[in-house]
């Protein structure tokens, strides 16, 4: 057996000036990223803590709205380059997307009153990860438009859905006057400048979802979130991780 060799400690030199500078940046910027993580609220980012939350209560577990509603279809626009970015905000593949229960629950209250007028519903998006809540903040610093990850959004709180309403016989969806994501004040529900049937339309979603529990947004006809948001937690897991594992629950 070949011994080791004798170990022979070296006199230590100062440190170069590369060094000190390394040192003295990478050390700036480990501040500067715990500063960043220190101004936005606390998340849920596993599985397994999202777990115990479904322990404590199963309210608050997430679920797909399509396994409790008869004909409501996705259009999940940050799944595509359809969006106001211009670039896909979500994974590939994206088809589908979460609520939490009472959310979820209230959604076919509402998804049940608009089928007596042959109605049905479209969601643009659900429930949105934090990270990409941030992403948003960097583009739209307008919180009229855009959560402020410093408060967390609806959306990340699995409470919120942008929606729009389609005819369930030809599949047609209804006039609105503004697409999905249009940040004028043609898209506000105070705008008052509409044609008849336009805003008999925006009446009658406003209405239905208020009745179900919602409140609106005064700035997006198409957004909508239950009251008391604080009595969720933000969460910031991907989809897929929401899919194989809460759906099921």
């Amino acid at each position: 057996m070949v011994p080791f060799p004798p170990f022979e400690p070296k006199r230590m030199k100062s440190p170069s000036f590369c060094l000190l500078f390394f040192l003295f940046f990478t050390h700036t910027d480990s501040h500067g990223q715990l500063a960043e993580q220190r101004k936005y609220p606390k998340r849920v980012s596993s599985v397994a803590a999202h777990q115990k939350e479904i322990q404590r209560s199963s309210a608050l577990n997430m679920v797909d709205p399509q396994t409790l509603i008869p004909g409501l279809i996705y259009d999940l626009r940050y799944a595509t380059e359809q969006n106001f970015t211009g670039k896909r905000m979500y994974p590939k593949g994206t088809r589908s997307s979460f609520l939490r229960v009472a959310a979820a629950k209230a959604l076919e209250k509402a998804a049940d009153s608009l089928r007596q007028y042959g109605l049905g519903i479209k969601i643009f998006d659900a429930y949105r990860p934090f990270r990409v809540t941030l992403r948003f903040w960097k583009l739209i610093k307008d919180e009229r438009y855009v959560a402020n990850p410093s408060k967390g959004s609806g959306h990340n709180r699995g409470i919120a859905v942008d929606l729009t309403l389609y005819d369930l016989k030809s599949g047609a969806e209804l006039n609105m006057g503004t697409g999905f994501d249009n940040f004028s004040d043609t898209a506000h529900h105070s705008f008052e400048n509409l044609p008849a049937p336009i805003a008999r339309n925006r009446y009658l979603l406003k209405s239905i979802m208020t009745q179900a529990g919602f409140n609106a947004l005064e700035t997006e006809w198409w957004h909508y979130a239950l009251p008391n948001p604080s009595a969720y937690s933000i969460l910031d897991i991907p989809f897929k991780k929401l899919d194989v594992k809460s759906i099921n629950q």
